[in-house]
């Protein structure tokens, strides 16, 4: 597979919805490997507490865009089974596939289904799910606006919208400590991992034009989302926001 090429801070959205295609496919098989090397073990840990920021019970029907390798919908899985469903939505083939082979390796897991989707245009109903999660992926959308009113369109009234995502510490002596770590230590385990720093520059560099943490409230209070709040992790290196549809 030809190698990516060095990533820019900024994309346009043509631009960057083929290269996030490109980049995904060619670091699939390594993905969940890297993850938790690159989470320093926590990204597992973080799933499950987005998960349980749902409030789900037994039966209930979720979404979770963007899904990758499922790692977000397994935990899902294990809060609405045996009688519920998680479906696993990504644009990414190769992603889905590793995620619909590590389905069926456990019962809870069983309840998930993938497909192959847009996350700017979910093919679903109005109200048709009790939550929906969407875990560091909307760095990676064109339009974050465009993705977060899908997400609050799908949700049943009430429902939660719940994102786990990357973010900048607030206090400074971590966020010095983070510079450090997007700027050298992120490429070295990419390249280590895969031989190529480019996909994980990319990861690193992509946290430059996100919204804040409290942009992003603004911005779901602006698709119509309530009562959002968010939640720092490991000194703020990553978030949990929810909003109430």
């Amino acid at each position: 597979m030809p190698l990516l090429p060095k990533p820019h801070v900024s994309l346009y959205a043509s631009d960057k919805a083929q290269y996030i295609q490109a980049l995904f496919s060619q670091i699939a098989p390594r993905y969940d490997g890297i993850n938790r090397v690159l989470s320093l073990g926590r990204d597992l840990a973080w799933r499950r507490r987005a998960a349980a920021q749902c409030a789900l019970q037994p039966g209930r029907q979720v979404l979770d865009v963007a899904t990758g390798t499922g790692d977000l919908a397994f935990s899902l899985a294990c809060h609405v089974a045996p009688h519920g469903q998680v479906i696993g939505l990504d644009l990414n083939a190769e992603m889905l596939a590793i995620a619909r082979k590590k389905a069926g390796k456990r019962d809870p897991y069983r309840v998930c289904r993938f497909i192959q989707g847009d996350a700017l245009q979910l093919p679903f109903p109005d109200h048709a799910f009790h939550a929906v999660t969407i875990g560091f992926a909307l760095r990676n959308v064109t339009d974050i606006s465009t993705c977060l009113a899908q997400m609050y369109r799908v949700l049943k009234p009430d429902g939660r919208m719940v994102c786990l995502e990357l973010a900048r510490p607030e206090k400074r002596v971590w966020r010095q400590l983070h510079a450090v770590y997007l700027r050298l230590i992120i490429p070295g385990i990419g390249r280590l991992g895969h031989g190529v720093a480019a996909p994980y520059q990319y990861l690193a560099n992509s946290l430059t034009d996100f919204p804040g943490r409290k942009q992003l409230v603004q911005l779901m209070l602006g698709v119509g989302f309530k009562q959002v709040h968010y939640v720092n992790l490991l000194g703020g290196v990553a978030t949990i926001h929810v909003g109430i549809a």
